[in-house]
């Protein structure tokens, strides 16, 4: 197989005259942040444009969105954005791409450009939108774009076959093979088929359920465990779930209509994309079953059903907040708490973290791993193979996955007839440029993380991160010096002040001896610079501190003239 992780490769050459190049901004090596770029003839496509949500060792970033620098001098060139479904994986970083340009073309289904559309409102963009459905095609410059239906845990979700010069493409987006999907709306096999017989040249596939044998278990398989769950809880049910998981709340609903409780959403991105989706016709909800949170505080527990967000341990999703007693539903004993979501790779921790707070406050906490309540939104391994052998692609690139999915893919590839050598295991940034039907790897452009912090966007680095985890770690310590200018000697006795780290009245006495120590080695050098005795002088109590007590906090010097 052709690993971009084996070589060393550097800014690509330029694209040969009729070939098509394909590079992968995000969602390769990761769940999350899903962005591909398409060149042909000097204008671009991209395919989904989404986020990646931080993990522990990320403190204070919101989300993580692929970089932009190879496009940014090329924003004119890119002649349309193509949504394959409405997760945030796939969607959430449309608002900044559409920041530095904002008149670039959304193409998606129904459901997925209402969902952009309700974001790119809270950022004050009116987006220039193409709806289109399966079966449909479209012309975008040189790309013609043929939309095939798949089955996901979202309505609307669509492939994307991209036909140039260069050859056929065909992405999946997210897929699984449901056959008994709760909207009827299977994955197109036949469309499949037919462009097999076209003759794909290049195949990219949805690796995230390569490594799990057979097939996926239906949508519909989990109506007893959550029928269950709403006949035996003897209190309110919490449900958390994706704000986007439409299909799972519709089964929610329907429990909790069947055994005659009452239902409200919680959280802002719950509440909008129910309601898109109730307006569309995609949520079927019976009259008078959702009502407004505030209303259920008057009725009986086992007749309440609330529905959140925060399935992944968000720190600031409802879940979470009310875990840690901060939101104003109080967890109450004997309260159930149905999480049906998958955990994302990276979640664990926080979500097991979550899990053990709600016990612990009394609640009976339903999850996947006690319960039949959740089923993935992707091809498992079986499917997988049943797409090769229909499609019989000439040339395979596994994306949406960490690395061990993309390889598990590629195998999967190679075992039903791909030639090894051309199956092409990326990496984020990496160059694949397709011409005369074989796909080879070219190079390499920028394609690192971007944090989005606050208000900020790509301020935030890694240097920041790691300040962070030393705050959260170790805690700061602050050193007032007041230094002689004439003899760069102490005029006084070091001052120090902490925050978050252990001490007593002692512990910086070994300290000030090893700033006197530093200062000593330049008391003959007239050091005019202050940044330089406050480095010098930040990083003896630094050493120190490690050296004494195996801790690293921030240590921040101020250095006044005496």
């Amino acid at each position: 197989m052709q690993s971009a992780h084996r070589q060393k490769l550097s800014a690509p050459p330029a694209l040969a005259k009729g070939a098509m190049r394909v590079t992968p901004l995000g969602g390769l090596g990761e769940i999350g942040r899903n962005m591909t770029v398409f060149e042909f003839e000097g204008k671009l496509l991209v395919v989904d444009c989404g986020v990646l949500f931080p993990e522990d060792h990320q403190p204070g970033i919101d989300v993580i969105l692929a970089d932009f620098t190879s496009l940014r001098h090329r924003l004119k060139d890119i002649v349309a954005i193509v949504l394959t479904h409405g997760h945030e994986d796939h969607i959430g970083g449309v608002p900044y791409l559409l920041k530095e340009r904002a008149d670039i073309p959304v193409i998606g289904s129904e459901l997925t450009l209402a969902f952009i559309e309700a974001k790119l409102k809270e950022h004050r963009i009116r987006p220039k939108t193409v709806h289109v459905e399966a079966g449909d095609t479209h012309q975008a410059g040189p790309f013609e774009l043929e939309l095939v239906a798949v089955n996901h845990s979202i309505p609307g979700g669509l492939a994307v076959a991209i036909r140039t010069r260069a050859g056929l493409v065909l992405h999946t987006g997210d897929f699984k093979m449901d056959q008994f999907p709760l909207d009827r709306r299977i994955t197109d096999l036949r469309h499949f088929a037919r462009l097999g017989e076209e003759g794909v040249d290049l195949f990219l596939t949805d690796s995230t359920n390569a490594e799990v044998a057979g097939f996926t278990t239906s949508e519909r398989e989990l109506t007893p465990a959550i029928d269950h769950v709403f006949g035996t809880a003897p209190r309110r049910i919490i449900v958390s779930s994706f704000a986007s998981h439409v299909h799972r709340i519709q089964q929610v609903l329907d429990a909790a209509h069947a055994h005659g409780r009452k239902v409200a959403f919680v959280g802002r991105s719950m509440v909008r994309n129910m309601g898109i989706a109730r307006d569309l016709g995609y949520l079927t909800i019976p009259r008078g079953l959702v009502v407004d949170a505030k209303k259920l505080d008057s009725m009986p527990d086992d007749k309440v059903t609330l529905i959140c967000t925060g399935s992944q341990g968000e720190p600031m999703a409802a879940l979470s907040r009310m875990a840690n007693g901060d939101h104003q539903i109080q967890v109450n004993e004997g309260d159930t708490f149905l999480l049906a979501s998958s955990l994302i790779p990276g979640n664990e921790s926080a979500i097991y973290g979550l899990i053990n707070k709600l016990t612990d406050l009394g609640a009976n906490v339903v999850h996947k791993g006690n319960a039949k309540v959740h089923v993935s939104g992707h091809a498992s391994a079986g499917e997988l193979v049943y797409c090769y052998n229909i499609v019989k692609p000439k040339n395979v690139m596994p994306v949406h996955g960490e690395a061990k999915h993309l390889r598990a893919n590629g195998e999967l590839a190679v075992r039903t007839g791909v030639p090894e050598d051309r199956v092409i295991i990326g990496r984020d940034g990496v160059t694949v440029d397709l011409a005369d039907g074989v796909a080879k790897i070219s190079g390499q452009v920028e394609a690192g993380l971007v944090y989005v912090d606050g208000q900020t966007v790509g301020r935030a680095t890694e240097d920041t991160l790691k300040e962070r985890r030393l705050l959260r770690e170790g805690g700061i310590i602050t050193v007032l010096a007041l230094v002689d200018p004439t003899t760069n000697r102490l005029a006084e006795p070091l001052e120090f002040i902490s925050r978050g780290f252990v001490h007593d009245d002692h512990t910086f006495d070994g300290a000030s001896a090893e700033v006197e120590k530093a200062l000593e080695r330049v008391a003959g050098d007239r050091v005019q610079d202050v940044e330089r005795l406050e480095s010098l002088i930040s990083n003896a109590v630094g050493r120190f501190i490690q050296r004494t007590y195996r801790r690293e906090p921030v240590v921040i010097a101020i250095v006044v003239d005496a």
